[in-house]
């Protein structure tokens, strides 16, 4: 996919909102932060949706160390949430924020959510944050139980994202995926592929919107000043999802309408 001009954020005077959300599977901080901050900073995200958060010891301190390096704030999520983090710039207002941990399966690791209510301008978005399992059936459920956890919201926006753990092609993608837009289904931009390092290239991470967002451009920031492809090896085995979306101040459709 060839580059084009990426919209920057910006609050229109009607109150509609362009928004810059980031989805971002960052290993826990085990790679080189330097990069993975580089990386984020480069996108000069509104959003960012993040898996495999620090969980352990001093986990709050290693998630606030990435917010003042991307110059960003810790909006809920990390350990409390299983792994899934949020961070967003100081232009959004924060309603509420909620973790939420989805049941276990004996033999499995915990999964959850970091989910909140947030307002650019005057657009209400709520945000969730994923990381679905690795077991096929778990997560078909868990993709239900997003939904789910959407459709009970009374923003009305909706913008989930995450590393899916499977393709477009398999059946939890295609839940999220039908009940919702895929936005690099609707406007692709950049790179695809966001696992390269065992196996064929493949998209497994992706970011969601509910019907009434409008999709400008969605993919791997591949092509962005100021990032770099040592960068990009060098912060963690996943590539990033950058996607700029814009939130009409209007009358839109309500949140759990897709589902």
């Amino acid at each position: 996919m060839l580059p084009c001009m990426l919209p920057n954020s910006v609050t229109e005077p009607d109150g509609s909102a362009v928004i810059r959300a980031l989805s971002y599977n960052i290993r826990s901080m085990r790679d080189d932060e330097e990069a993975l901050a580089r990386v984020i900073r480069a996108c000069a995200p509104d959003l960012v949706f993040i898996q495999e958060a620090p969980r352990f010891f001093r986990w709050r301190k290693h998630a606030a160390r990435l917010a003042a390096k991307t110059d960003l704030v810790v909006l809920s999520g990390g350990a409390t949430a299983a792994g899934p983090l949020l961070l967003c710039s100081l232009r959004a207002f924060v309603e509420r924020t909620e973790d939420v941990l989805l049941p276990l399966t004996p033999g499995l690791h915990r999964r959850g959510f970091a989910t909140a209510v947030v307002r650019f301008g005057a657009a209400r978005v709520a945000v969730l944050s994923a990381h679905l399992s690795l077991d096929g059936a778990e997560r078909r459920a868990q993709a239900d139980l997003l939904l789910d956890r959407l459709a009970s919201t009374d923003a009305p926006y909706a913008i989930a994202a995450g590393d899916i753990n499977e393709t477009p092609s398999g059946p939890a993608f295609r839940r999220l995926s039908t009940a919702l837009q895929d936005c690099w289904t609707v406007s692709p931009w950049g790179g695809e592929h966001t696992f390269v390092r065992s196996g064929p290239p493949r998209r497994i991470d992706a970011i969601f919107a509910t019907p009434g967002v409008e999709v400008l451009t969605c993919g791997v920031p591949t092509a962005l000043p100021g990032i770099t492809k040592d960068d990009l090896r060098a912060a963690t085995d996943h590539l990033p999802v950058l996607a700029t979306l814009r939130l009409p101040a209007g009358k839109p459709i309500p949140a759990g309408a897709g589902a």
